[in-house]
C-alpha cells in the first residue's frame, strides 16, 4: 500500500520519489513514526563527539551524508538531490551551486566572526531551507545541521519551540511564520523561536 506524503503542510513527492519509499506501510502515521526512528538515529551519529571532531559540516559531502542517514531506510533517494521542482526551494539545477556558496558563505562567518554562534547557525539553517535541496525532510535536516553547527561552537542544541515541528499545530506554524520573517531579512524571530 502507498502512503500518501501530502497534505498537512507537507511538500508534494512527484509519483517516483513516493514511489521509493521503503518500508510496506499503511498510513502517513507509520510514515512519520518510522522517519522518527530513522532520524533519531542520524542524531547518535551527527552529535557524537567524535563523528564532530572527524566530520566537516561545511562540505557538500556531509550534507548529502547527513540527509543520506537521516532516510537511508525510509527513501531510496535518500543524500540524492531533487530533480523536480517542488512549490517550495530554488529550481533544482541552482542547488550544487547555492549550497556551495552556502557552504562558503557559513565558513567565511565563522572565521571571521561576523555573527554570534546562534545566528551563524540559524542563518545557515534558514539558507539551506530555502534551497530545499532534497525531495522530502528538508526542515529536519536543515534543523540537524544547525544543532551541528552549534555543537561545534560550543554552543547547546536547539529547542526548537520545544516540540515536534513536523506535525501540524501552533508549534510549525510558529517555525514557518518565523522563517517567513526571515525571508525578508527579519533573523530574529527565527532566533528567538531555535531557543524556545
Amino acid at each position: 500500500m502507498t502512503v500518501s506524503t501530502t497534505g498537512d503542510g507537507n511538500i508534494p513527492l512527484s509519483p517516483d520519489e513516493e514511489a521509493d519509499l521503503i518500508p510496506n506501510l499503511a498510513t502517513k502515521q507509520e510514515l512519520n513514526e518510522w522517519e522518527r526512528t530513522n532520524i533519531l538515529v542520524a542524531y547518535d551519529w551527527a552529535l557524537d563527539p567524535r563523528t564532530l571532531k572527524r566530520q566537516d559540516p561545511l562540505t557538500e559531502p556531509y550534507v548529502r551524508a547527513l540527509h543520506y542517514r537521516m532516510f537511508d531506510q525510509t527513501w531510496r533517494w535518500a543524500g540524492v538531490y531533487r530533480t523536480t521542482e517542488k512549490n517550495i526551494g530554488i529550481a533544482h539545477y541552482q542547488i550544487r551551486e547555492s549550497l556551495a556558496a552556502l557552504l562558503g558563505d557559513t565558513r567565511y562567518w565563522l572565521e571571521n566572526q561576523t555573527f554570534q554562534p546562534d545566528e551563524i547557525a540559524i542563518r545557515f539553517h534558514h539558507r539551506l531551507v530555502f534551497i530545499h535541496p532534497f525531495a522530502n525532510g528538508n526542515g529536519r535536516h536543515a534543523r540537524l545541521m544547525a544543532d551541528v553547527l552549534a555543537k561545534t561552537q560550543g554552543q547547546p542544541l536547539f529547542s526548537w519551540g520545544g516540540a515536534d515541528i513536523v506535525e501540524h499545530g501552533s508549534i510549525r506554524k510558529g517555525y514557518i511564520d518565523a522563517l517567513r520573517a526571515a525571508d525578508k531579512s527579519d533573523i530574529v524571530p527565527l532566533l528567538k523561536f531555535a531557543r524556545s
